[in-house]
């Protein structure tokens, strides 16, 4: 299996948001994803359904030696592994782990689409992916990751910590 570069974005909004995040970290590294960057953490508004708690979101790059449906499958069992119960779409979550991109792949399965077909929309991941890689161009859209954000209208968000 030839190794990729994915770039997964986390998210948190319930419990001790934080600790989420770094457990997830730590889980991903366990399972063979070998963190190459992570931006800062940022608190953000809810999206989709907004009448929840704030979110802790940031992105990370990593190598990873998975298949895209492999990568998926590990992504999916860390998330319950680390207590995230099915909830309504878009809803409040323990943990979420999105894969963003995979180099400059295009999949599209039914339980997967790369790139992630909202992410160009989302400022909680264009803000913490601007940060480590604002060149990296969205395959299908042939726009940077700071051309896209700049297209968003600006939206108060506040870093909080480097983990």
């Amino acid at each position: 299996m030839p190794e990729s570069t994915a770039i997964l974005s986390l998210g948190s909004n319930l419990g001790n948001r934080l600790l989420m995040l770094e457990r997830a970290i730590r889980a991903l590294r366990a399972s063979g994803f070998s963190i190459l960057d992570k931006s800062r953490v940022w608190e953000t508004a809810p999206w989709g359904v907004t009448d929840q708690p704030r979110f802790l979101n940031m992105c990370l790059t990593a190598s990873v030696d998975l298949n895209p449906e492999q990568m998926l499958e590990t992504v999916k069992a860390i998330e319950t592994s680390l207590g995230r119960t099915l909830c309504e779409r878009w809803g409040p979550r323990e943990i979420d782990i999105d894969i963003i991109l995979l180099g400059d792949a295009v999949i599209d399965l039914p339980s997967l689409k790369v790139p992630h077909p909202l992410f160009h929309k989302r400022a909680f991941v264009l803000v913490p992916l601007t940060e480590i890689a604002p060149r990296i161009v969205h395959p299908l859209l042939k726009k940077t990751a700071a051309e896209l954000l700049a297209c968003l209208p600006k939206e108060q968000m506040n870093w909080i910590i480097k983990i």
